[in-house]
């Protein structure tokens, strides 16, 4: 049997949409977070999870830390961030960053560490 996910709806305004979708509840060993953000600055703060987690950016540039590495992801580009790495990014603009962020785990387990 196939399982799908509608989605909850569609942007509500042009600076911000951000989508979670648990694997468990449409049968799938990983968990997706779809974004879109126009907001300089924005990012989530330091956390963690114990499996990996990856980004693909699609459009848009995000300084990314990992662990204690800084760097520069952009459109085209694939990050993948190990177990246990902290991790955090900001979005840098001009352009909205567009991403699916793809955590290797039926659930979301993340640690907060600021």
């Amino acid at each position: 049997m196939v399982l799908m996910h509608q989605r909850s709806g569609v942007a509500e305004d042009d600076v911000y949409w951000h989508e979670s979708i648990e694997g468990v509840s449409i049968g799938s060993d990983v968990s997706l977070i779809l974004t879109y953000s126009s907001k300089v600055g924005s990012g989530p703060r330091l956390h963690r999870h114990p499996y990996s987690e990856t980004f693909v950016i699609r459009h848009g540039r995000a300084l990314f830390t990992v662990g204690d590495e800084q760097l520069e992801a952009v459109g085209g580009q694939v990050l993948v961030v190990p177990a246990q790495t902290p991790h955090k990014f900001v979005i840098l603009g001009p352009e909205a960053m567009i991403s699916t962020h793809i955590h290797a785990s039926p659930t979301f387990i993340t640690e907060w560490l600021e």
